[in-house]
């Protein structure tokens, strides 16, 4: 954890209290003790220092100053058919901390029915992973996460207000063309499931304004393809 990241409810006038996961990050991991600066943020706020005032078993005291922006948000909208639960907890971790801002996990014929009834899709247990990335990150802006569970209505109903006035990329393996390297625009990316997207599926997204794009012959695990293609697009972000 590289940023102490506080919910709003932690804070009273500067002054923050830790518990938890939090209190254990401090003690066990860093070390602190009274007196210490810590790196901190608020969620969906700014980020600072803090000092510790107050340290036991059973809470933290934090001073804070938080003077500073969050860095700024990728410009990247990423469209994910919804991968097995333990994938998708490393995945959201990895999208905070590479700083996109919404999300849109989407189904597809190849997205086994039960992922969608996984205790991980609750709101708590999504926020709670991309705290940790956020954490990871130094960041404190709370990416968006939209579910959708039916593919051809989301197409139809909404996909073309999402890639308005962005490069509208699908992941495909079977394509001749490559991936844009260091996109100058904003950008909107389809990742499918292990396995990809089936034909008429890809039809329908092509139909929709996307083009289909590879980074190589390879095929790689969705946990894999993620940063390897937001690498790509945006490697100075």
């Amino acid at each position: 954890m590289n940023l102490l990241l506080l919910k709003p409810e932690q804070i009273n006038n500067s002054v923050a209290m830790v518990s938890g996961r939090q209190l254990d990050q401090l003690i066990q991991v860093q070390g602190c003790v009274p007196g210490d600066s810590v790196r901190v943020g608020e969620l969906n706020g700014l980020i600072g220092s803090a000092i510790v005032t107050e340290l036991n078993d059973q809470r933290a005291v934090l001073e804070l100053n938080l003077d500073s922006a969050a860095p700024p948000p990728l410009p990247l909208t990423l469209l994910l058919a919804m991968p097995r639960p333990k994938m998708l907890r490393r995945t959201l971790q990895t999208v905070a901390s590479m700083g996109v801002k919404q999300i849109y996990l989407i189904n597809s014929f190849r997205v086994e029915k039960s992922f969608w009834q996984s205790p991980f899709l609750q709101p708590e247990a999504i926020e709670e992973q991309l705290i940790l990335g956020l954490e990871q990150a130094r960041d404190t802006q709370l990416p968006e996460l939209h579910i959708r569970k039916r593919f051809k209505p989301f197409v139809e109903d909404e996909l073309a207000a999402i890639i308005a006035g962005t490069e509208a990329l699908l992941a495909h393996p079977i394509t001749d063309s490559p991936c844009p390297i260091d996109l100058q625009k904003p950008a909107t990316l389809a990742i499918g499931p292990e396995g990809g997207f089936i034909p008429y599926e890809v039809e329908q997204l092509c139909a929709a304004g996307f083009e289909a794009v590879h980074i190589g012959p390879r095929i790689l695990r969705v946990e894999t393809a993620v940063p390897a293609l937001i690498a790509r697009l945006f490697p100075g972000q």
